[in-house]
């Protein structure tokens, strides 16, 4: 069963996340924070699954209290959900070390799925910012070469398949590509992961652009990929 804090400033935003998601009876609403300090210090005493995180709070905003929150507890993982669908809050929220950004006006039921995602170790993000994820960090003008000796470490299938992630790809989508099975695939997917230290697909998206890996024309050299 789930655990969930809700992070929020407005009184009625939380009673109502609390009322919605208690309609499902597999997830348990452990606590509640108003400032994205109390929201750190929440999630450290409780230890919940998943921080619902706000990101405009007093205090500590939601991005600072998610970077602060996963670099301190990393395995109590982060959901935005704002009413703000901008760059500079969604690269954000993702650098910081968040595994999903959700709007506010995301349907009752979509938000349950994503907890439920979210808290079994899955990155999620709502299909428009999933577009702008990969489009921005497309136009990433010259890749951080320091970054580049971490995949040093993945074997040439792996490499084919983070670019695959970084192309939006789905294991099914990839397994296709690859003429592979599936599970073969999430094998691979987890093996990235766990190499490369990243939370979730994601991160992998972030990181295969910002090193270069892949580029949004002419592909990466040796694979064919573009």
């Amino acid at each position: 069963m789930p655990t969930v804090v809700i992070a929020d400033d407005d009184d009625l935003m939380r009673a109502g996340l609390t009322e919605l998601i208690s309609v499902d009876p597999a997830i348990e609403v452990v606590g509640h924070a108003a400032t994205g300090r109390h929201a750190v210090d929440t999630a450290r005493r409780l230890h919940p699954d998943l921080v619902l995180m706000d990101v405009r709070m007093p205090d500590l905003d939601g991005i600072a209290a998610t970077r602060e929150l996963t670099a301190t507890t990393p395995d109590v993982r982060v959901l935005i959900l704002t009413t703000f669908e901008q760059d500079d809050y969604i690269f954000g929220a993702l650098r910081a070390g968040a595994s999903g950004f959700l709007l506010k006006r995301t349907r009752p039921e979509d938000l349950i799925a994503a907890i439920h995602t979210v808290a079994a170790g899955e990155a999620l993000l709502s299909p428009t910012v999933t577009r702008r994820v990969i489009d921005r960090m497309a136009q990433q003008p010259t890749p951080d070469l320091h970054d580049q000796p971490r995949l040093s470490t993945l074997t040439p299938r792996e490499r084919e398949v983070l670019a695959l992630i970084a192309r939006g790809m789905s294991n099914r989508e990839i397994a296709a590509t690859l003429v592979v099975e599936e599970s073969t695939v999430r094998t691979h997917v987890k093996r990235v992961l766990m190499k490369l230290a990243l939370r979730d697909r994601v991160h992998a998206v972030i990181l295969a652009y910002e090193t270069g890996l892949i580029r949004p024309a002419g592909g990466r050299p040796g694979t064919g990929i573009s």
